[in-house]
């Protein structure tokens, strides 16, 4: 049990990497354990994301599926965030940013809800704001600019997918966020008519919460994205987890302590926010003002 306190999230997607590797270097779990003269339970506790896993191990794994350098690096650093207990992922260190962790989970996810104090999130953007919203990191290059606004592009596609299908996702925004101005007017307004049309899928909720509100609990949490995982074909589902970002990092919390003090924070801002036809009322207004300020 002692090795279960560790944090999940680097287990995980160390895990999975190391499964997607072995597959594309048509492996058998078999032939993996062979070569890698150990057990076939071992090499399949290491991609279920069970334990915490040896730099070593790692290394070995990477070699044998012919994995790039760049890559074996961030995955070998990575099992060393396997030990952790509660997890911290800091940008800019050994595990580089294009190895998205989130974007990992995200896409796992069965169940997705998250409140957003300034910006509107990733997964509802055009590209014209997203653009607007990396324009204004001046150490990002304009290559790496439109890699970041690709990726995140590309992961609005889980919104829309059939197979695995598309997770639930409720989503309260700040009117502070729909009123901040990214980019100009018309990128603005574009961004809102966005809201609109996206709102209108089935497994999509997009509600405001008003500033006339005053203090709430979203104010101090500051945003938050809460993730849910299905069972899929395991005893016990995967712990759901709290994802939230820092200029410098992210936290991934996922003891359920953790988990139960946000699903509260989550719970009063449910009743706060207007429901979903009041806000489509309120965004619209919104877009008035836009065009006309």
């Amino acid at each position: 049990m002692a090795e279960d306190m560790g944090s999940t999230v680097p287990r995980r997607r160390l895990g999975k990497a190391l499964r997607d590797l072995r597959t594309e270097a048509g492996i058998t779990l078999d032939a993996a354990a062979e070569a890698l003269e150990c057990s076939r339970q071992k090499v399949w506790r290491i991609e279920s994301g069970l334990g915490s896993v040896r730099g070593l191990d790692v290394r070995a794994m990477c070699e044998l599926y012919a994995a790039k350098a760049e890559l074996t690096r961030a995955l070998t650093a990575l099992a060393g965030e396997t030990k952790a207990k509660g997890w911290w992922h800091a940008y800019g260190d050994a595990i580089p940013d294009w190895f998205e962790l989130y974007v990992g989970l995200e896409s796992a996810a069965c169940r997705i809800r998250r409140y957003d104090e300034a910006l509107i999130p990733g997964l509802l953007q055009t590209r014209s704001y997203a653009h607007a919203v990396y324009q204004h990191r001046a150490e990002v290059t304009e290559e790496e600019r439109e890699r970041l606004v690709e990726v995140r592009l590309q992961r609005q596609s889980l919104l829309t997918r059939r197979l695995p299908a598309a997770p639930e996702m409720k989503v309260v925004i700040s009117e502070g966020a729909l009123l901040r101005i990214v980019g100009d007017r018309p990128t603005m307004a574009e961004q809102l008519r966005h809201l609109l049309e996206v709102g209108e899928r089935d497994s999509v909720s997009i509600r405001v919460l008003p500033l006339s509100i005053g203090l709430h609990r979203g104010v101090e949490a500051g945003t938050f994205v809460m993730l849910e995982f299905p069972l899929g074909n395991r005893a016990t589902p995967e712990p759901p987890v709290i994802y939230s970002e820092s200029w410098t990092g992210a936290l991934y919390l996922d003891r359920p302590d953790e988990f139960a003090a946000y699903e509260n924070a989550w719970g009063s801002l449910d009743q706060l926010a207007l429901d979903e036809g009041q806000s489509r009322h309120f965004i619209d207004k919104i877009i008035g003002e836009v065009h006309h300020g």
